[in-house]
């Protein structure tokens, strides 16, 4: 029955915009998923993609010339699988300064990191999961129009990529900035990010990730590697 609502969304935005002929089956249905299986709802989000899709990569692809401010401050890290089979973003957040980015180079970043971290997924798996590590987060790192657009693209470009996020050692401050985004994220994504308190953390980590993938600073064996230049990815 998904499968015919699928050939149906197809049906609809293909008469709309040629361009949705290029996209597969998989990536039509996340859209149909995204929107409860509204084919209406679905067709006006994935003719949204499309035509931002065409503004945000004009060349198909960005760069890691595009992106290269972002990369070189080593603040993110796409390495190793959790227990599920799906890639990992770790993040650091006192990393990130907001006096210091430039809001457009942090969009493509963000769209960067989101493109090589899918071309990491394993045959069946069309998810990834997350560890937002916050110890050391302070006011100088609080960025509510990146994270309010980090967020956007993710929700409207990139929908049901994303698996579980743990965010992890969270100072008091950030609860504020996180209170300002909260209303922004949608019912079902809200329910994917997880608040891990300190005395739980080693456990909930080795529950969902394997010792040989779990980086070193959190007692695992996986050594994060920071950005290389010619790199496809850190």
């Amino acid at each position: 029955a998904e499968w015919k609502k699928v050939a149906e969304l197809r049906a609809v935005v293909e008469a709309q915009d040629p361009a949705a002929k290029e996209e597969n089956d998989f990536m039509l249905r996340r859209f149909l998923r995204a929107r409860d299986h509204n084919i209406s709802k679905a067709s006006a989000m994935f003719l949204k993609y499309l035509a931002w899709k065409r503004a945000a990569k004009p060349r198909g692809s960005i760069t890691e010339a595009d992106v290269r401010g972002e990369l070189v401050q080593d603040k993110l890290y796409v390495q190793g699988f959790d227990k599920t089979g799906r890639p990992m973003i770790y993040l650091f957040g006192n990393r990130h300064f907001a006096a210091k980015r430039d809001l457009e180079e942090f969009k493509r970043y963000v769209v960067y990191i989101l493109d090589n971290t899918c071309t990491k997924l394993p045959a069946g798996q069309e998810k990834f999961a997350s560890v937002v590590d916050l110890k050391g987060w302070g006011y100088a790192n609080c960025d509510i129009r990146a994270k309010l657009a980090a967020l956007e693209i993710m929700q409207n470009y990139y929908p049901e990529r994303l698996g579980r996020v743990f965010l992890i050692h969270v100072p008091y401050v950030f609860m504020a900035a996180w209170k300002m985004v909260y209303p922004f994220i949608d019912d079902n994504t809200k329910k994917k990010f997880v608040f891990v308190a300190d005395k739980d953390l080693d456990s909930t980590l080795r529950d969902a990730i394997d010792v040989s993938q779990l980086p070193e600073q959190y007692g695992g064996k996986l050594r994060l590697e920071g950005y290389k230049s010619s790199s496809t990815c850190n």
